[in-house]
């Protein structure tokens, strides 16, 4: 642990591109040392491309992607001490037994935890002798985890860890993260498509789309700007209802046969009293909205509008 060290992962105007089709276009983002940082994003919108950046596996088009201050293509050796990885697709040769995993790892890392691992994979119940290709999807994740926390990095990153597991194995991922990591103060980079998960751990969320970074912000503050406005009966003119709510920032307006409804990405009280003063406001209710709310309302709720893996 470096006291000077303020900042886990800058991301600096990082562009990613395959051929003619870019993955990231300019994204700019900061973490800071301790926080849990969600990267949200629809399918291919390049959460994973970001990810390998981070990691040095791939050299980014523009801009540079930094760890603790260091690039992480050029430093990758010497930061891949300090950073536990979990990936999307747990992968090791099928014939491999979570025994001899540990045993290889171990020797990557010097300060090697071997009492946490072992306590962990007991407490999720993770055989030691069963071969890697024979464990639930499950059991796979809580053993890359497990692999990835025991040298105690300073920085762990998650590429949608979640994605196939069951409630309980789900559950159960978040609680490590909430129980150990914030005790120890280690960083955590997650991208992930479970949105109502990690709204009850994530300092701050990014959210991207279209390969650039739409939202950028504490998970709170985002959740205090969005708001939805639901008029019941009368349905007035869409744009008087965009007139009459200017000050808010409209996001989008809908009306049907039981009313209208609003969504603004600028609520404050003050500006919602001022907008009480049109008529057609007058009887708004104000109704909170959830990350998975903002997220549909920023990138929209086609069929491919859940986020999930990235290339």
């Amino acid at each position: 642990m470096r006291e000077k060290e303020t900042i886990a992962v800058e991301v600096d105007d990082l562009t990613v591109r395959y051929g003619r089709k870019t993955a990231l276009e300019g994204v700019t983002l900061r973490v800071a040392r301790g926080e849990v940082y969600a990267l949200l994003g629809r399918n291919g919108s390049g959460k994973t491309s970001l990810v390998r950046c981070l990691l040095g596996h791939r050299l980014p088009g523009g801009g540079a992607a930094r760890l603790f201050g260091r690039d992480a293509w050029a430093d990758r050796k010497r930061l891949m001490a300090r950073v536990g990885v979990v990936p999307e697709d747990p992968d090791a040769a099928p014939e491999t037994t979570p025994r001899r995993l540990i045993r290889l790892s171990r020797r990557l890392y010097p300060g090697w935890k071997g009492a946490s691992i072992d306590k962990r994979l007991e407490r999720f119940r993770v055989p030691l002798d069963v071969p890697f290709g024979r464990l639930s999807k499950g059991q796979k994740g809580q053993l890359m985890l497990a692999l990835a926390l025991a040298p105690e990095p300073d920085l762990l990153i998650l590429d949608d860890p979640t994605l196939g597991l069951d409630a309980l194995a789900r559950q159960s991922l978040y609680d490590e993260l909430i129980g150990e990591l914030a005790d120890r103060g280690t960083t955590v980079f997650i991208t992930t498509h479970d949105l109502e998960g990690i709204e009850g751990i994530a300092d701050r969320v990014g959210i991207l789309g279209d390969a650039r970074l739409v939202a950028d912000e504490p998970l709170e503050q985002l959740k205090q700007r969005y708001r939805r406005l639901r008029l019941a009966g009368h349905t007035p003119d869409p744009e008087q209802l965009r007139r009459s709510t200017n000050g808010l920032g409209v996001v989008s307006v809908t009306s049907g046969g039981l009313g209208s409804e609003i969504v603004v990405s600028r609520y404050d009280d003050d500006a919602m009293s001022a907008a009480r003063q049109h008529e057609a406001l007058s009887g708004a209710e104000v109704v909170s909205m959830s990350l998975s709310d903002i997220f549909i309302s920023l990138l929209g709720n086609d069929g491919d509008a859940s986020p999930g893996v990235s290339q």
